[in-house]
């Protein structure tokens, strides 16, 4: 696996432009080596992505420097490892907002706020979980250890979405 590393100046201000740069690096899934320099995996589905950030910096009056790290196995490892925390940590997070909604799902049973308009907004709450599952999912290259337990957790949190949804058509047959 090669990478690409990325190390940048931008003028201080306005600062916009350093968060904008950030973000998009961020949504990208690379890794912070240090301020103003990350580390990506080199090709698909990283390019674009690379290249809109270099493009960004540009615009921005920045000075982007990129480099190819060859495949020297020390480096490339510890490049992997940084990576795969990273992903490790969005699982980590990923895991726990599946148990918030499936609490938010037994607070409104337990309300019986069973309704059309809450099953929507349950709806779209699963429907956010599931881009963002894509999302990490797309960019664990190495298989992050929790993986395997967010997958089982979206099920789960899909099983539990379908259980309300039965309960709010059961209760709106109800007289």
């Amino acid at each position: 696996m090669s990478w690409r590393v990325i190390t940048y100046r931008l003028p201080a201000e306005p600062s916009r432009h350093r968060v904008a740069v950030w973000r998009e690096l961020r949504r990208l899934g690379a890794v912070g080596l240090q301020q103003g320099t990350w580390a990506v995996p080199d090709g698909e589905p990283f390019q674009a992505g690379f290249a809109q950030v270099v493009e960004a910096i540009k615009t921005a009056g920045g000075k982007p420097v990129v480099l190819a790290v060859a495949d020297e196995e020390a480096s490339a490892a510890q490049l992997e490892a940084l990576f795969t925390a990273q992903r490790e940590a969005e699982w980590v997070e990923f895991v726990s907002d599946c148990g918030k909604y499936e609490a938010e799902l037994a607070s409104e049973i337990e309300k019986e706020k069973l309704t059309l308009a809450e099953l929507d907004e349950e709806e779209q709450g699963l429907d956010r979980l599931r881009r963002w599952y894509r999302t990490i999912k797309g960019r664990d290259l190495f298989g992050a250890p929790s993986a395997v337990v967010a997958e089982r957790r979206l099920k789960e949190c899909t099983e539990a979405l379908e259980d309300f949804a039965e309960r709010v058509y059961q209760a709106r047959e109800r007289p």
